[in-house]
């Protein structure tokens, strides 16, 4: 008689991270065509950059993660996965990816602790897909339009003779066309990455996080007028300006920008000293 001995069988237990790593690769088709549109010249590849901040606090914060999802979270998540793959065989690749991303952000939410911002890690995850050229087309214009007339504005109170004709301008009978680089679409999308990644790592709670958005969108417009009012002014000298010029100035005003965003986003000390 032969004896057998039973060897219970253990279930698998699968963390926080592995569930969002298979969540993420259900979207493989979102995936693959966002990496496509940032590889093949379509898109700015910025959205890289978005994807390692978020890998790198999602690794940070392992340890912390809540060992049960919320399941309200979850059921979100499970409902915007049902519609992102709807709208994948329906709708433009962009908002189909836009539902993906936002299913993923409610996947994280469910396994964060208490007190974790949310809002920033979406945030994130929305950066991450290639958004800058659809921008760009449907915001580019207008956004060129505004910052031509208030530049106008402004040398007008410096004294030069300045007006705006559709999103160019003429100053001192020169002609200058405010270009698609100077819509400030690549600097909003700069100044809002790093919103969500300073107030991420900082921890900065959700509320204050929202308070202090609005604020990141007027110091972007505030610095794109500035920039474009500085290099309209100098272009429009009979000398010009040389492009090294151009774009150490413009470079500049984008770093001036992101410092400022950081500034605010900077979690406070009771006398007001960044912590």
């Amino acid at each position: 008689m032969t004896s057998m001995t039973t060897v219970p069988c253990r279930p698998v237990h699968i963390g926080a991270s592995g569930w969002l790593a298979l969540h993420a690769a259900a979207f493989w088709a979102q995936g693959a065509w966002a990496a496509r549109r940032m590889l093949d010249g379509s898109d700015d590849p910025l959205g890289i950059a978005a994807i390692v901040a978020l890998a790198v606090w999602l690794l940070r914060a392992a340890p912390t993660l809540r060992v049960q999802p919320r399941m309200a979270w979850l059921a979100a998540s499970g409902a915007l996965t049902a519609i992102a793959t709807a709208a994948w065989l329906l709708a433009p690749p962009l908002p189909a990816a836009m539902l993906a991303a936002l299913a993923l952000a409610a996947h994280i939410a469910a396994w964060l602790p208490q007190g974790v911002a949310r809002a920033p890690l979406a945030g994130l995850v929305l950066l991450a897909l290639p958004l800058v050229a659809s921008l760009q087309f449907y915001l580019g214009y207008p956004l060129r339009v505004f910052t031509a007339e208030f530049s106008a504005w402004l040398l007008q109170a410096a004294g030069q003779a300045a007006e705006r004709s559709g999103a160019a301008m003429t100053v001192n009978g020169q002609l200058v066309i405010v270009d698609a680089p100077c819509s400030g679409v690549q600097m909003a999308w700069l100044a809002y990455f790093a919103a969500c990644a300073v107030a991420a790592f900082v921890g900065l709670r959700e509320g204050r996080f929202l308070r202090r958005l609005p604020l990141v969108g007027l110091v972007v417009l505030i610095g794109n007028v500035l920039r474009n009012t500085l290099l309209v002014g100098l272009e429009a000298r009979p000398q010009g300006l040389s492009p090294a010029w151009h774009e150490a100035i413009g470079l500049a005003m984008l770093v001036i920008v992101i410092v400022l965003t950081v500034r605010v986003m900077s979690p406070q000390t009771r006398r007001g000293v960044p912590a």
